[in-house]
C-alpha cells in the first residue's frame, strides 16, 4: 500500500455501507413483524417510520460520500474520517429516534446536518487553497 493511501476514508466508507446494510436490514426485519410484503411501502405507523428512515438515510447517502472523500482528498484525511464517524453515529440516533417517534429523529437530524456541513465547509476550504495555489501561485 502506498503511504499515501487514503486508507481512514477507504475505512469510513467502508463502515458506513456495512450501516446502510444494517438500516436495510432493520427494514427487512419491520417487514417480516408486521407482514408487509415488497412493494408495498405502507402499514402500521411503526413500519412507516422505519421505511422512511431507511429512505431519508439513503437519500443522505451520496451528500455523505462527496464530502467525506473531497475534504479528506482536499483538506485533511483524518479530519475527514472524524466527521464521518459523526456522520454515522447521528445517522444511528437519527434512525433509532425515527422508528419510536418522527419528533425524536431530530437530534440525529441536527448531528447529521452538522456533520455534512463541516465536511463541506473544510472541503470547499481545501478546494479553494488548492486552487489559489496551483493557479494563482497563492500560498495559504
Amino acid at each position: 500500500m502506498a503511504p499515501d493511501s487514503p486508507v481512514l476514508l477507504a475505512a469510513v466508507t467502508l463502515l458506513s455501507a456495512f450501516q446502510m446494510g444494517y438500516l436495510a436490514r432493520r427494514v427487512g426485519w419491520s417487514r417480516m413483524a408486521h407482514k408487509i410484503l415488497p412493494p408495498a411501502v405502507s402499514g402500521p405507523p411503526e413500519f412507516e417510520r422505519t421505511f422512511r428512515a431507511h429512505q431519508n438515510c439513503v437519500e443522505f447517502y451520496p451528500l455523505f460520500l462527496v464530502t467525506l472523500w473531497t475534504c479528506g482528498m482536499f483538506f485533511n484525511e483524518e479530519v475527514a474520517a472524524a466527521a464521518g464517524l459523526v456522520y454515522m453515529v447521528a445517522r444511528q440516533i437519527y434512525f433509532n429516534g425515527y422508528i419510536q417517534s418522527t419528533k425524536k429523529r431530530l437530534t440525529g437530524f441536527y448531528l447529521t446536518l452538522a456533520a455534512l456541513l463541516s465536511l463541506s465547509v473544510l472541503a470547499l476550504t481545501g478546494i479553494v487553497g488548492g486552487i489559489l495555489d496551483k493557479y494563482l501561485y497563492i500560498h495559504i
